[in-house]
């Protein structure tokens, strides 16, 4: 089935309430594949995918609840479990858990993790123990999502968008990123940064504040900060992340992210 066919029958079914079945498991089989993708990057930047969103939602309607049983483990879902990890080139360590309809590309590494229906997560990358990648999250290649990181996922409204880490980014230990946030290029997040689409990521490098939002600079350096905001009940702190430090482009990707750990003191 062509691409353009494939969408329109999807928006159509979704508009309708008309469920199509066979356009709708195609789509989450392409996405199961990586033949499609929730959002990816154009010429003009990132943009949604829309109508895959929209056929992860009726993939939802047009399953049952199942039980799998996996060894000594049983649960009851609506959405199979992934398969043909060895044909996908991935490891995957038990119980890590990626659910059919996302995403493994070659030499992926799951510890005991999660990873959600329409996520895409690109070679060679790791996702530690504990880390979960939500709905529809697309993860670059070669980045490292330390134990215990929580990216989150969306799938509505269709139009928005969900977490973007692009590639070589590192993100350190319990770090959260939501709301659509899009960590650019080799940027690094230290230990229990948490990023939301409203939180000041403030690039304190130079002799004045420069404030960014929603978006996480290439190569840049971030840990957990704060900054006074008064209320009605007082001045209190709120959350920010300070970007503190660059990586460097002329060094090798691994050396270059050590030695700005150890400069900032920055913790995994």
């Amino acid at each position: 089935m062509r691409s353009d066919d494939l969408r329109r029958r999807v928006e159509t079914a979704y508009a309708s309430g008309e469920m199509d079945a066979a356009a709708v498991e195609e789509t989450v089989r392409r996405l199961d594949q990586g033949l499609v993708r929730s959002a990816e990057r154009g010429p003009d930047g990132w943009f949604v995918n829309e109508w895959v969103k929209m056929a992860i939602l009726l993939f939802f309607r047009l399953r049952g609840m199942e039980t799998i049983e996996v060894g000594p483990f049983e649960y009851r879902d609506k959405i199979p479990l992934k398969h043909r990890h060895e044909r996908a080139g991935a490891r995957v360590v038990p119980p890590a858990v990626a659910r059919y309809g996302s995403f493994l590309s070659e030499d992926v590494i799951l510890m005991p993790s999660y990873v959600n229906i329409g996520a895409w997560i690109g070679p060679g990358t790791m996702v530690d123990t504990w880390a979960t990648v939500a709905s529809c999250a697309q993860i670059g290649a070669r980045v490292h999502l330390s134990g215990g990181v929580g990216i989150g996922g969306v799938l509505e409204p269709v139009q928005a968008r969900p977490v973007i880490v692009e590639d070589d980014c590192f993100i350190g230990s319990r770090s959260i990123v939501t709301e659509g946030v899009l960590v650019r290029e080799g940027a690094v997040l230290g230990a229990n940064v948490v990023l939301t689409s409203s939180t000041p990521i403030i690039d304190v490098t130079g002799s004045e504040p420069v404030e960014h939002r929603g978006a996480v600079p290439p190569g840049a350096i971030v840990v957990p900060g704060s900054r006074p905001k008064r209320f009605p009940a007082g001045e209190f702190q709120v959350t920010t992340g300070l970007i503190v430090g660059w990586r460097s482009d002329r060094t090798d990707r691994k050396l270059s992210l050590n030695e700005a750990l150890r400069e900032h003191a920055i913790a995994t």
